[in-house]
């Protein structure tokens, strides 16, 4: 029987997506034969072949890429595609071992020399001015985007004081609320308090910092947030903590701030910042700081140098948002008229304190899931388990970078932190 001329087309088509697919598989095969040196990864792609990648040896992470579609996304922007696909369902992991996975793509683009970062990275940098022009207007919706979701949501995993930044683990051993109790108490030192000074704490969250410092060191503290859902939490905090003569809470922009004060702390918040608005960001802190004052700002930065943000992370979770490297700081700061009087780097502090973060959300799934959807959980977990990986394999750290106008303006070693024993 003669095949019509509507068959042959048809079979023409079908032909023709069998070998882009096929092509496609390929050239991902191509690219996992390349970056893929050290552990065993094992992929399962959507024609049903099955291959190994890296070393044999060792139990393999084992991956199911469930859509020919994926394959084209993963080759163009990886960074991207794996996030969404993960979170879709669309990419699947043996055992979800999403941790293994990470872990594995990360330490073999560091064995290769690679910044941990998506290919298309020029194109990122140069999106990144336009991305982080953080107005006022602007930086409110990043900020809601993140932080106005629902403060039940983070009441499920972060510690008692809702501290939603890095804790300090001394030993490693230590829960997170003895781990954020530190931290605190290690800002309020390289802050030099004393009873009555003026706070300025510019992103205060839920207001835990500043309550923490005005109840233990006597001080006032001006919070400032933009997120509208923390700051009817930190004035009821306050009021129920009788600190309220000693604290106020505004939703302002930092631009906006007037007055004088003798320390300004920052936990978190820099990140949000942008790098087109650093000379503005120092230079409002240099003239809200009095003549001897001090400032603290506490941020997650880089030690691999200037980079882009993941665009996974920019669309997803943190719009508008830059880790900086020290380099893109310290010109800011030495335009502003500031002496830096001490830097801490703090090396897989991060990494503890998301990992426990990640232990205690997915100990609460089935609450997250009523307050949203699976989606959510997948989102929200790829989130975790990615920025954890970013501070143990990736090249993250969180800075504490002490600030003064004036270099006698704290003691000139160090012992002033050491705790009594």
């Amino acid at each position: 029987m003669l095949e019509s001329s509507t068959d042959k087309a048809r079979k023409g088509v079908v032909l023709g997506q069998k070998r882009h697919f096929l092509s496609s598989e390929a050239l991902l095969c191509a690219a996992l034969d390349q970056l893929i040196a050290r552990g065993n990864l094992v992929v399962t792609f959507p024609s049903g072949e099955q291959r190994h990648f890296g070393e044999r040896a060792g139990a393999p992470v084992v991956v199911a890429i469930e859509e020919a579609n994926a394959l084209g996304r993963l080759l163009t922007n990886g960074e991207l595609a794996l996030g969404e696909l993960y979170t879709d369902g669309l990419i699947t992991i043996a055992r979800d071992d999403i941790d293994g996975l990470l872990a594995l793509i990360l330490q073999n683009l560091r064995s290769h020399g690679f910044k941990a970062r998506a290919a298309p990275a020029g194109m990122r940098l140069f999106e990144a001015p336009r991305r982080e022009l953080n107005d006022r207007k602007r930086a409110e919706r990043n900020v809601a985007h993140h932080y106005d979701i629902s403060n039940e949501l983070y009441r499920l995993f972060l510690d008692e004081d809702l501290q939603y930044s890095c804790a300090y683990f001394e030993t490693g051993g230590e829960t997170l609320e003895q781990a954020q109790e530190a931290k605190k108490e290690l800002i309020a030192a390289k802050l030099c308090l004393r009873p009555g000074l003026s706070v300025l704490d510019i992103g205060c969250g839920w207001g835990g910092l500043a309550l923490h410092l005005a109840r233990t060191r006597g001080v006032h503290v001006r919070g400032i947030t933009l997120s509208q859902a923390q700051l009817p939490v930190a004035r009821v905090r306050a009021e129920a903590q009788g600190l309220a003569p000693q604290t106020s809470f505004a939703l302002e922009d930092y631009r906006e701030t007037n007055g004088a004060f003798d320390r300004i702390v920052s936990v978190g918040m820099f990140e949000h910042v942008g790098r087109g608005h650093y000379d503005e960001f120092f230079q409002k802190l240099a003239s809200l700081l009095v003549e001897d004052g001090v400032a603290l700002l506490h941020t997650i930065g880089r030690a691999d140098g200037p980079g882009a943000t993941s665009p996974w992370i920019d669309r997803y979770i943190f719009p508008g948002g830059y880790i900086p490297a020290l380099s893109e700081i310290m010109p800011a700061v030495e335009r502003a008229g500031l002496y830096v009087t001490d830097i801490d780097v703090w090396r897989l502090h991060y990494a503890f304190t998301l990992r426990a973060w990640r232990e205690r959300f997915e100990a609460r799934l089935d609450d997250v899931r009523a307050m949203f959807d699976e989606r959510f959980c997948r989102l929200w977990r790829f989130y975790l388990a990615a920025s954890e990986a970013a501070f143990r394999y990736g090249g993250h750290e969180v800075f504490q970078i002490q600030l003064a106008r004036r270099q006698d303006a704290v003691p000139r070693t160090r012992r002033y932190l050491e705790r009594p024993a």
